[in-house]
């Protein structure tokens, strides 16, 4: 139901932060919560999870954050609270790259995780995070335009893959547009080319 919530942080506790949006102050659930402070103006990437023993919101820095947080939400035995000390164990970028190499002992390590429910969380995810891990690793390292980036991500998410955007990067570049929106546009047009 929301998307995001923009505000500012009254509260930071150990695991929640309360984030107060036109007087009325939310209370979300984050893996990172000293990542704000008292008093700062922030936007928090908001899931709602509505269950029979109440609506809860959880928030995230990032909207890839947040993706990764439902990836983990999809896997059988992981609930929102094991998704959320899960992420707040690691940071994102390991935790997936983790995923995508199997690495179950690895995974053990963190709270409510044992054995099985490791080897569930790679059978369930991998190869389904490797954009994620070579987006955060790629798109971030390139001298690309913010317009730029937001096109190429859109175009993962069309699903297009890794391979055949990066083909298509160094032409986009020498375009020089002026919004996501006119690259997405000549991007789809090269891939449709092959």
């Amino acid at each position: 139901m929301y998307e995001y919530l923009s505000g500012v942080i009254t509260v930071v506790k150990p695991d929640y932060i309360v984030i107060d949006v036109g007087g009325v102050g939310y209370k979300v659930f984050s893996p990172t919560p000293f990542a704000y402070q008292e008093g700062q103006k922030a936007r928090v990437f908001i899931e709602q999870i509505v269950r029979d023993t109440g609506i809860m919101l959880f928030g995230f820095q990032t909207e890839d954050d947040k993706g990764l947080f439902l990836k983990l939400l999809s896997v059988s035995g992981i609930g929102p609270k094991s998704a959320l000390a899960i992420m707040a164990a690691e940071d994102s970028n390991s935790l997936a790259e983790a995923i995508e190499q199997g690495e179950v002992k690895y995974l053990t390590r963190f709270p409510g995780v044992g054995k099985k429910t490791a080897s569930q969380i790679v059978l369930d995810l991998k190869g389904k995070l490797g954009d994620y891990v070579q987006k955060i690793d790629k798109f971030a390292d390139q001298e690309v335009s913010p317009e730029l980036n937001d096109a190429l991500l859109a175009l993962l998410a069309l699903g297009y893959t890794k391979k055949e955007v990066d083909r298509i990067t160094p032409t986009l570049a020498a375009e020089k547009e002026t919004s996501a929106d006119q690259y997405i546009k000549k991007g789809l047009a090269l891939l449709l080319k092959k």
